[in-house]
């Protein structure tokens, strides 16, 4: 799944693709790189932001959707937390609605994913943007989150979602301490019991930053590819990403290894003839 932020202010690549061109253009160049998904927002979801109003958010990806539209029949994800919002970009040819709040925002999201019968991806996340990095605390982090997705499928089912339209996203970087995104990334299995296909987004985030002695965003692709990687051992389905190239060779070669099944003898002879010759 390849990020494209329509707007002025995300944490990354605020900014850069603001305008409806140069957007097109990236969502062009991800489509080429390999992406399967892109997935569009028009509004920061950075620790610290403020929520925009829908208009906004509409003015900001539908332009983008509809170019991007006209000549690629790629899965289109838009990613908003508004009803109104969503429900504008399916009617411009968007596919999927990918939802950092998992409808609590607005349940009227969760309907009208039941009603166009499309795919939704819901995230958890602790409070709203703006507050979650504010002391984030769990007791016991795994099953407070398996939890939390139990009752927001339930939920969404109880809307009319079909179980087979819902995809998982454990959130990381939102309301998470780094101890907690690490906790995350090595079980992400534990979630795998769901049964529901898991989304997870480490592109550039701030604990790779910490990982590496506080590299900018702009320098962490290596941190970026080697969690992607880990996460995608651990039961992933989905990257969201904003390298796409570089992230989906890496992905070629780890399951092209991970898929052989040439015979390999025991390395017990080689063991012990570097014993022997010790």
């Amino acid at each position: 799944m390849g990020i494209l932020n329509v707007t002025p202010d995300s944490f990354s690549d605020g900014g850069l693709f603001y305008d409806t061109g140069r957007a097109v253009d990236q969502g062009r160049r991800l489509i080429a790189e390999g992406a399967d998904i892109l997935d569009i927002g028009g509004e920061s979801t950075r620790p610290g932001s403020e929520a925009v109003p829908a208009e906004a958010e509409t003015g900001r990806v539908l332009p983008v959707i509809r170019e991007l539209r006209k000549d690629s029949d790629i899965l289109i994800s838009v990613d908003t937390t508004k009803a109104d919002v969503a429900e504008a970009a399916l009617d411009a040819g968007a596919d999927i609605i990918n939802d950092i709040s998992a409808g609590r925002f607005d349940m009227r999201i969760l309907s009208l994913a039941a009603e166009r019968d499309v795919p939704v991806i819901l995230m958890h996340m602790l409070g709203i943007p703006k507050t979650m990095q504010v002391d984030p605390h769990y007791h016991d982090l795994l099953p407070e989150i398996k939890a939390f997705f139990e009752e927001r499928i339930k939920t969404a089912a109880s809307l009319g979602v079909k179980r087979n339209n819902i995809i998982i996203d454990p959130g990381i970087g939102f309301g998470k301490r780094h101890e907690d995104n690490l906790c995350l990334l090595k079980n992400l299995r534990y979630l795998g019991e769901l049964d529901r296909p898991l989304l997870v987004g480490v592109s550039r985030k701030s604990f790779l930053e910490r990982i590496l002695d506080d590299a900018p965003p702009e320098d962490l692709l290596e941190g970026t590819i080697a969690s992607a990687l880990i996460s995608m051992l651990h039961g992933a389905h989905i990257l969201r990403v904003h390298d796409v190239a570089a992230v989906r060779k890496a992905v070629i070669v780890a399951e092209a290894i991970m898929a052989d099944t040439t015979y390999c003898r025991s390395a017990e002879p080689a063991r012990a003839n570097r014993e022997h010759h010790a």
